[in-house]
C-alpha cells in the first residue's frame, strides 16, 4: 500500500464565503454517519491556515488578503515538499480551492526535473490573476499563481502595488519559474468561465472535457483521453472541486453551477484517473456545511473520498 498521508488545510480566506474551513469537518461527520473507519486509518497533518486575516479586514480589493493567501500557500508547499521527498502520497482535504497552488509548488519542488500534469475537476477554470477578477477572491487564481500568468492582455483592474508584491511573491513560492506549463492542464466539467480565462484556454489550447463529453463518451474513455493528453508528463496531480458536482447536489459549496456531475460520475471519475501511476497526489476541496441542510454535500463529497482511496489502494 502506498504511504498515504492525509493532510488537512482548513483555510478559506480566498473564498467568497465563509464556512469551507468547516468543510473538513464536515466530511468527518459524513464518515461518522457512514459508520466508515476511513480517518482512523491514515495518520493527517493539520497544515496552519491564516484564516485569522479574515478579522484585520481586507486590504486588496483585487486580490482579496493576499497577504495571509501568501502564508498558507508557503505552509502548504513546504508540507507538500516534505511529503513527497519521503515518497509519500498525499491527500489534501482543503478549504477554498487557492491552496492548490501550494500544493503543487510543492510537488514540483520535491521533483523539479518532472513534468507535472494537472487534471482539473471542476465548475471553474480558477485562472484569474488580480489584473483579472471580477471578484477579487483568490481561489479563482491558482492555475494563474502556479503557471506564472499575469493575462496582461485581458487586464481589467488597476491593481496596487502592495498587491502587485504579495502575487509576483506567490508566484515565485518553490522557485522563480512556472510549476505547470498551462498546456498540461486537463480541465473536466469546466463551465462558468469569464472572458479573460478563456482567451488563456484558447492561447494554450487547455483541453476542457465538457459534462455532456462525460455522458456521451463514458467515465472510462474521458479518464482515458486525459490521462493520454498528459501522456509527456512524468508526475499528475487531480484536484477535485465539488462544485464540479451538478448545482442540484452541490448546494454545500461557495460557488454551485448547474449542468455539472452526479455523485456516481464524480466517484467513477476519480477512481478511474487515481489507477494511472503516474498520479502522486489528489485533492478535494470548496465543502461548505454553512451552505448546507443535513450535511448533503459532504456526504457526497465523502463518498468520492472513500471510493478514490480504496481504488488508489487497491491498484497499487
Amino acid at each position: 500500500m502506498r504511504k498515504i498521508k492525509l493532510v488537512e488545510v482548513r483555510s478559506e480566506i480566498a473564498a467568497g464565503t465563509r464556512g469551507a474551513s468547516m468543510g473538513i469537518d464536515a466530511l468527518k461527520i459524513a464518515s461518522l454517519d457512514k459508520k466508515s473507519n476511513f480517518f482512523t486509518q491514515f495518520d493527517p497533518i493539520n497544515v496552519p491556515d491564516a484564516n485569522n486575516f479574515l478579522w484585520k479586514g481586507n486590504k486588496h480589493p483585487h486580490g482579496k488578503y493576499i497577504d495571509g493567501v501568501y502564508q498558507v500557500l508557503k505552509n502548504v508547499y513546504s508540507t507538500i515538499e516534505s511529503l513527497r521527498l519521503e515518497k509519500k502520497f498525499p491527500i489534501v482535504l482543503a478549504g477554498d480551492h487557492s491552496t492548490a497552488a501550494g500544493t503543487i509548488m510543492g510537488i514540483k519542488a520535491a521533483h523539479p526535473d518532472k513534468r507535472l500534469g494537472v487534471i482539473w475537476i471542476d465548475a471553474h477554470a480558477d485562472l484569474h490573476t488580480p489584473f483579472t477578477t471580477p471578484s477579487g477572491n483568490m481561489h479563482g487564481m491558482p492555475l494563474a499563481m502556479v503557471s506564472q500568468l499575469d493575462n496582461l492582455d485581458c487586464k481589467v483592474n488597476e491593481v496596487s502595488p502592495e498587491t502587485i508584491s504579495y502575487w509576483e511573491k506567490i508566484k515565485k513560492i518553490g522557485g522563480d519559474f512556472p510549476k505547470i506549463e498551462p498546456g498540461n492542464i486537463v480541465f473536466i466539467s469546466v463551465r462558468d468561465t469569464e472572458a479573460p480565462e478563456n482567451h488563456l484556454i484558447k492561447k494554450y489550447e487547455i483541453k476542457n472535457f465538457s459534462t455532456q463529453e462525460v455522458r456521451e463518451k463514458g467515465i472510462e474513455k474521458i479518464a482515458s483521453a486525459a490521462l493520454e493528453k498528459l501522456k509527456d508528463c512524468e508526475q499528475i496531480y487531480i484536484s477535485f472541486d465539488v462544485d464540479s458536482l451538478d448545482s442540484s447536489i452541490s448546494v454545500g459549496t461557495g460557488t454551485p453551477v448547474p449542468n455539472g456531475l452526479t455523485v456516481e460520475e464524480a466517484i467513477q471519475l476519480n477512481a478511474e484517473l487515481i489507477k494511472d501511476k503516474r498520479v502522486c497526489c489528489w485533492e478535494i476541496v470548496e465543502v461548505n456545511p454553512t451552505l448546507d441542510t443535513e450535511n448533503t454535500m459532504a456526504e457526497a463529497a465523502f463518498e468520492v473520498l472513500e471510493t478514490t482511496t480504496k481504488s488508489l489502494v487497491d491498484n497499487y
